[in-house]
Order: C-alpha cells, then sequence, then structure tokens
C-alpha cells in the first residue's frame, strides 16, 4: 500500500543536508538503489506493537510532546527514523530493520515503514504477523516503493526547491539513524527521477556503497548479521543507534541488558582490509582468522574487494591477522571506526 508524506515534512531537515552535503567526500551526491524491502506496520498500536519485538523505543517515532532522548539538547525534535534489531528468545539477532515515521498529524493514525533485508521479506512479515493476535494493526508489503541511500558529495546545492518540486515522488528524506557517515535515508515512488529530486546526483554501483559500508564496519542485511547467531552489543548496536536501555522489556532483552550491565563485550564487529584485495565470493563466511602464531581471533563475515567486517576479539585487533584460503594466508588488518564513541572501549 503506497502511504503519503508532506513536502513539509521532508524539507524540515534541509539545512542539515546541506551541511553534509558540503562536507561530504568528492564529487555529486551518489544514490544507491538498496537491495532492502519495505513493510509498512499501519494502525493506532502500531507503535506499541512494534515496542514489544524491537530493541529501540520505538514510541518515539510516533509520541508526540514526548520528551527529547537524553543528550540530545533541549530543542531536539522527534526522528523520522531509527534502527533497531529484532532478536529471537535467546537474544540474537533476527533481522536489522530501519523505521521511518510517516504520520503528518495527530490526527493521523501512525503509519510506520519497516526496512528488512529483501531475502527475508516474508519471514519478518510471518514473524510480525506471529505477535500480532489482536492487535489493531495492519502490516502489508509495499511494492510500490523504491529505497535509496544517499551518500553526500562536496558539491552543494539547494535542495529546498527540488524537493518542493518533487515532493509527489518522495515520501521520506532523512539522515541515516546509525551513523553520519552513512548519509541518508530516500524513500520514493517506483519510477521517480533521482535527478530531479537531488540535482547533480548519480546513480552508483551497489558494490561501491558495499565497500563504504564495510570501510567504515557498518553491518547491513543478513550476510553480515548471520540470523541467530549474531549478538546485538558485539555487532555494535549500541555505537550504532540502535537500542534502548530504558525503555522496558522486548524478546530477548535479557541477555543484551545483562551484557550491558556487566559491561564485558570481549568480541566486536570491526572493519577489516586484506591484502591483497580478494572476491568477497572467495571468502566462506564465519572462515576463521588467526594471529601470526596461530591463536584463533575470531571470524571472517563478509566483504567487497579489500574492505570487510569481522567478529574480532579486541585482544587481538592490534596484532598481525591472517586467513586461510585455499590454503594460502591471507593478512589483514583491524582498525576501529572513527565514528565509534570517543569513549568506546577498546
Amino acid at each position: 500500500m503506497l502511504v503519503r508524506a508532506g513536502a513539509a515534512a521532508i524539507t524540515t531537515s534541509l539545512p542539515g543536508l546541506r551541511r553534509l552535503w558540503r562536507s561530504g567526500g568528492s564529487g555529486s551526491a551518489a544514490c544507491f538503489p538498496l537491495s532492502r524491502a519495505l513493510l509498512e506496520v499501519r494502525g493506532a498500536e502500531a507503535a506499541i506493537f512494534l515496542q514489544g519485538l524491537l530493541t529501540n523505543d520505538v514510541t518515539r517515532l510516533v509520541a508526540e510532546g514526548a520528551p527529547p532522548p537524553s543528550g540530545s539538547g533541549a530543542g531536539a525534535s522527534l526522528p523520522r527514523a531509527l534502527y533497531a534489531h529484532a532478536l529471537n528468545v535467546q537474544g540474537r539477532c533476527l533481522y536489522d530493520v530501519i523505521l521511518y515515521r510517516l504520520r503528518e498529524s495527530p490526527a493521523e493514525e501512525p503509519h510506520i515503514l519497516l526496512e528488512c533485508d529483501s531475502s527475508v521479506l516474508e519471514a519478518i512479515e510471518k514473524h510480525l504477523k506471529l505477535y500480532k493476535i489482536r492487535r489493531k494493526v495492519s502490516i502489508s508489503p509495499c511494492l510500490d516503493l523504491s529505497l535509496w541511500a544517499v551518500v553526500p558529495g562536496e558539491r552543494a546545492g539547494d535542495m529546498t526547491s527540488s524537493l518542493a518540486q518533487c515532493a509527489d515522488q518522495v515520501l521520506v528524506l532523512t539522515p541515516d539513524p546509525r551513523t553520519e557517515v552513512m548519509g541518508w535515508r530516500l524513500i520514493t515512488k517506483k519510477g521517480a527521477n533521482l535527478s530531479e529530486i537531488i540535482p547533480g546526483s548519480h546513480i552508483g554501483n551497489i558494490q561501491d556503497y558495499d565497500r563504504h559500508r564495510y570501510k567504515q564496519g557498518i553491518p547491513e542485511g543478513v550476510k553480515d548479521l548471520p540470523p541467530g547467531v549474531a549478538l546485538p552489543l558485539e555487532s555494535n548496536l549500541a555505537y550504532l543507534n540502535g537500542v534502548s536501555f530504558s525503555k522496558g522489556c522486548y524478546i530477548g532483552q535479557e541477555l543484551t541488558a545483562r551484557s550491558q550491565h556487566t559491561g564485558v563485550i570481549r568480541k566486536r564487529l570491526l572493519p577489516v582490509r586484506l591484502a591483497p584485495p580478494l572476491a568477497h565470493h572467495s571468502i566462506a563466511q564465519g572462515a576463521e582468522i588467526r594471529t601470526a602464531a596461530g591463536k584463533p581471533a575470531g571470524k571472517f563475515r563478509a566483504g567487497q574487494g579489500e574492505f570487510g567486517i569481522a567478529l574480532l576479539r579486541l585482544a587481538n585487533i592490534n596484532e598481525p591477522l591472517c586467513l586461510n584460503i585455499a590454503g594460502d594466508q591471507v593478512k589483514l588488518t583491524a582498525s576501529i571506526p572513527e565514528w565509534w564513541p570517543k569513549n568506546a572501549s577498546k
């Protein structure tokens, strides 16, 4: 079902968009068509329903007049997007999602778009409907929408006029809720003209988007976060603004809360660089990474070219590391992303 968003809701964030536009990398903005899908969760109880299934505080998307989150400043507005994980009862990640707020006024029932890996669209729809019970909520795929990642370049431009003219094509344009280095998320109608919406932009190669993600250490989708395997805090969910430790109960909360309380996280997902670069399909998911002394240091998750992400023991990240690929030793180096909190434990 196609949902509606007003031009005013889109353009409220434009000053921040223009600043990021000027501070990005070289060239024009790149718009990447994502292999992600969208579900619409709509109804009076949409936020409360999702609240019990996801790690983040979904009520922040729709609670008019709610106080801003701690540390955000007195004038902070409600977010347009939230990152979260859906966990299984053992506290391991099932799905990574981004939620988008579409309600235009308090009088209108909440519209929430849920972004997920396209390969698990049916699975997550079944998962949601399993817990729906008697909730006043409708759940349906949005097959008439397109989802884009926008990574800005250095060329500035006044977006206000172009967005106002293209409001009938754009539903959401908002900063990526995970971290600023991931740019913006854009949801349009199918067939929308990106060059009109973002003047001077170009359609990017999805492999370049994946390289950018892996270079920054950002997981996305079931390949990077294997369902039933990945743990949320080891996957840097707290660093990616994806978890609330004060919202109350949700499925899988116990292990996450206990890990946060103890403050002991011995492994984390980290960006790694391989020398020489390898085709991503030549490395098996979960391939073991060892130190030069032969001790297990972690497991490789996924990559593109010379960049990848791996779950590594923090005690080993400054040591020489290697993968064994078809009998050959491939060296790799790990790094701490610059976007991590400055007081992050290492």
